[in-house]
């Protein structure tokens, strides 16, 4: 009897363990301190404003698809967003395409991902995840388009207040920032020795210190410091419970039992991946090792084509958002985008399986 409770609780902890191990220092931290960063020092108004419906597409699709970035939005938040520029009379298209990139594209999904789940696959989510957001509005826009234009003449563009600051700091402060935070990242999640690895990351850490210490007032670093936590509080515990589960989920259900289902990469394994996707609620960047070891894709059980199409829906649809939408937008609007992003996804996903093998 006891057996039948420890050994699951150990499979849990052997999980977390084994997560925590490979990829919190290394990966997860300095992702949270950049995507920190991006919130505290990336306007949002800079960004919603080119939401507007007379904004010219190839300005507003592009910055929608890559706002899941800049704004490091996660799945808990891209909801109230949405719903705020759509509502605020933001395009049908552009919105769309924030809500389906948003959650997929953040610093940390993509991060994750190809850390964990091979730098391929996280290429190839980041990229098609961009692509598919402006397909996918774009779309929404064409359908809907008569309904667009009558909402584009009673609304007004989105108001966003400028900044009356000043920027005080030389131009190339912020990118040289961003930039030292990026290698920070990569050199700490590579492949080399430790003590180079970590003399590399001291002098790095150092110039961050520098530039915050020269060029950055203190509320701005304090701003920066509570935008990290803040994003750590949320998204971390939900990792560690999370990673725990997945190890006592795999002691009962081993990723074997799925090979029949999403081992390959065929158009109906990828087609049931992006149905998952929809149906099963994943909070930010858990969708990671669900994949990597609940459905098995770390060991080769799980086809490259259904994760990708996972990849894709898990993060933009569940239950619960499908109902939060259907309140947002109406039953006609939210039925079209859930099922231009499973047939999409499903599309991208068997293409990718089948290129990659």
């Amino acid at each position: 009897m006891s057996d039948l409770l420890v050994d699951p609780l150990m499979s849990g902890l052997n999980s977390l363990m084994d997560y925590m191990s490979q990829h919190v220092l290394t990966c997860l931290i300095p992702a949270f301190f950049i995507a920190g960063a991006i919130a505290a020092f990336v306007k949002k108004d800079a960004i919603l404003k080119y939401f507007g419906p007379r904004t010219k597409r190839y300005i507003s699709y592009p910055v929608a698809a890559v706002s899941g970035t800049v704004l490091a939005v996660c799945s808990c938040t891209i909801l109230p967003l949405f719903a705020g520029i759509y509502k605020k009379g933001s395009g049908l298209g552009p919105a769309s395409a924030f809500l389906f990139s948003g959650p997929a594209i953040n610093v940390l999904a993509i991060v994750y991902t190809a850390q964990v789940l091979g730098y391929d696959l996280g290429l190839a989510r980041a990229v098609t995840a961009i692509l598919l957001s402006i397909l996918i509005g774009f779309l929404m826009s064409v359908i809907f388009r008569k309904d667009e234009e009558r909402r584009a003449n009673e609304a007004k563009d989105i108001n966003v207040r400028a900044s009356s600051a000043k920027e005080t700091r030389p131009k190339w402060v912020v990118p040289s920032f961003f930039i030292l935070l990026v290698a920070i990242l990569l050199i700490g999640s590579s492949k080399l020795d430790w003590v180079p690895k970590l003399a590399a990351v001291y002098l790095l850490t150092i110039a961050v210190a520098v530039i915050l210490i020269y060029f950055f007032k203190k509320d701005e670093v304090t701003e920066w410091g509570l935008e990290t936590w803040d994003l750590t509080k949320k998204i971390f515990p939900i990792l560690l419970i999370g990673a725990f589960a997945v190890g006592v989920i795999a002691y009962f259900v081993p990723a074997e039992y799925f090979r029949p289902y999403l081992g390959g990469n065929s158009l109906g394994s990828t087609f049931l991946a992006s149905i998952i996707g929809v149906l099963l609620y994943m909070p930010t960047l858990l969708e990671v090792p669900i994949i990597g070891t609940t459905f098995g894709y770390s060991t080769g059980v799980m086809g490259s084509g259904p994760a990708l199409a996972l990849l894709l829906t898990g993060p933009s649809l569940s239950l619960p958002s499908m109902i939060v939408l259907y309140r947002i937008m109406g039953a006609r609007r939210t039925a079209v985008y859930i099922l231009l992003v499973v047939v999409l996804s499903t599309v991208v996903g068997f293409a990718y399986g089948s290129l990659h093998g």
